[in-house]
């Protein structure tokens, strides 16, 4: 997120108020943000609308996790431009305020990227493990798995945050600041370990990811000859997902080198800090809505029902939970040969 405040640290424990530099930003750069913001909000706001329209959506594991992740992407871009706005204006907030909105903030951000782990693999298993897809992939496990992605989004906060409490005096919490992240960083090697988690998670996710897709791909390349049409569907689905978590894990990689920077020049930090936001805050939670809804035939049907507010035309028909009439020839558990269009 665009912040411009600086916090100072104590080599040997001290802490003192921080100091706020402040350079006020562009008018058209908080202009275009505010813009995006909007779109991506309404359409986010229509699509989690259409999850909770329709009953057939709950007890599918991958419609399950795409609404959990609209959820966090749309609280994150709220808390996220608040905060822009604050700066922009020059408007301060209580230090425990700071710490509240930065917690929710810190876990939002976490919580996409593993929930985007977490779709990955329910596709590896719906693809390379079909005859266990129903058993392993199911609401109660769709839902303890997100408790479970919860959980691993608050160990980076927790660590931070109790290096926070111990450091910090009891005046910082209702001293008026410029809320940013940096504003809870009062050691140097408090932000190390910071960076530290964060991309021992990228490595964790990266791999994983990586796996998974490559699995995926080949089942889709060896489908290719069954139906053409069908695999680069799938392809371009893999793509386009792909692009979606590469941008979601090099935020991971954007404070270190935003720290680096603060420290050299100030005045590029706040630009680079711009950047990153649109190109890999903004961009991924954009490209969401565009891999799991508007390209899903069921849910853009439902979604274009609502939006006109009923007066669309077309019946939608759900035939996910509808056995197939054709029998299906079983695969072992560990073949990789499925329709490319189930990606």
């Amino acid at each position: 997120m665009p912040n411009t405040s600086q916090g100072s640290e104590g080599s040997e424990g001290s802490f003192e108020l921080p100091t706020v530099q402040y350079q006020r930003p562009l008018n058209d750069k908080v202009v275009i943000v505010q813009v995006l913001i909007g779109i991506f909000l309404y359409i986010n706001f229509l699509m989690i609308v259409t999850f909770f329209k329709k009953e057939a959506f709950f007890t599918n594991t991958r419609y399950i996790f795409f609404a959990h992740t609209l959820v966090c992407d749309s609280m994150f871009l709220v808390l996220t431009d608040v905060l822009l706005l604050m700066s922009y204006s020059r408007v301060t907030m209580p230090g425990g305020l700071c710490i509240f909105l930065i917690v929710i903030i810190e876990n939002l951000n976490f919580a996409t990227p593993l929930t985007l782990t977490a779709m990955s693999l329910e596709r590896y298993v719906a693809i390379c493990m079909p005859l266990r897809h129903s058993e392993l992939s199911t609401p109660v496990r769709a839902m303890h798995c997100i408790l479970l992605i919860q959980a691993l989004s608050s160990i980076e906060w927790i660590i931070v945050i109790s290096i926070l409490f111990s450091a910090v005096p009891l005046r910082f919490y209702t001293s008026p600041l410029v809320c940013s992240f940096e504003q809870i960083i009062v050691f140097s090697w408090q932000g190390h370990v910071s960076s530290a988690l964060c991309q021992f998670y990228f490595l964790v996710m990266s791999v994983v990811i990586a796996f998974t897709y490559v699995k995926i791909m080949v089942a889709a390349r060896h489908a290719s000859s069954d139906s053409n049409k069908s695999t680069n569907k799938g392809l371009r689905t893999v793509i386009l997902h792909s692009l979606q978590l590469l941008l979601c894990l090099i935020q991971f990689w954007c404070p270190m080198i935003e720290l680096a920077i603060m420290k050299i020049n100030f005045n590029v930090f706040i630009h680079l800090r711009y950047i990153d936001y649109i190109i890999f805050i903004l961009a991924p939670r954009c490209l969401s809505p565009l891999v799991y809804g508007l390209r899903d035939k069921d849910f853009l049907v439902v979604m274009k029902y609502y939006a006109l507010f009923g007066y669309s035309k077309k019946v939608f028909i759900f035939n996910m939970d509808k056995p197939n009439r054709k029998k299906k020839k079983k695969n072992p558990m560990h073949t990789c040969k499925v329709n490319a269009g189930n990606v």
